[in-house]
């Protein structure tokens, strides 16, 4: 299972395109932004550099993404900032498609990882943040978190179905690392 890259056009559009909220990069600070669902998980996932080093090419490569049980067409194999992509869950018409864009990407000695916002066609709008650490005692962490409410008709009539929905993908990366 591998990452499809978008072609050139599409992927320069959703570069083009404009975040559906206001609050981008908001996931870097402690309190996320009012008006929005606030998710927030983390569990330890292993011990040690070369399980830190694992992870955080999961998270940075797609493979969490992938091995939660979604497809993802990026521009890039890899995520650095600035990079678009469209990940779908689900398959065929009853699949949704959700385009996003890097935001930012945490690279630091201890900590790797990267949020990204939502763009027009996101059933949501918002921001998620994926970043693996490595604590001083060796334990390998991944953080997820996220603010969101629904962009669209579907997802509002969803209402605690779509939450749901988010709850079961969130524990299905923690899984797939």
């Amino acid at each position: 299972m591998t990452v499809t890259l978008l072609p050139y056009d599409e992927a320069r559009a959703l570069r083009e395109a404009p975040f559906t909220y206001t609050e981008v990069g908001a996931t870097r600070g402690d309190s996320p932004p009012d008006g929005f669902h606030h998710l927030a998980r983390s569990r330890p996932v292993g011990v040690g550099e070369e399980c830190f080093t694992e992870v955080a090419e999961a998270v940075l490569g797609w493979r969490m993404h992938r091995g939660a049980g979604l497809t993802v067409h990026a521009s890039d194999a890899r995520v650095t900032e600035g990079t678009v992509a469209v990940v779908r869950l689900g398959v065929g018409p009853l699949g949704v498609d959700a385009p996003v864009r890097v935001v930012h990407v945490v690279d630091e000695p201890a900590r790797q990882g990267f949020a990204y916002g939502t763009l027009r066609g996101h059933p949501e709008c918002g921001e998620e943040s994926f970043v693996a650490e490595l604590a001083a005692d060796g334990t390998v962490r991944l953080t997820i978190t996220a603010f969101s409410r629904p962009a669209t008709v579907g997802a509002r009539l969803g209402g605690p179905l779509t939450r749901a929905v988010q709850r079961r993908v969130t524990e299905r990366y923690l899984r797939a690392v």
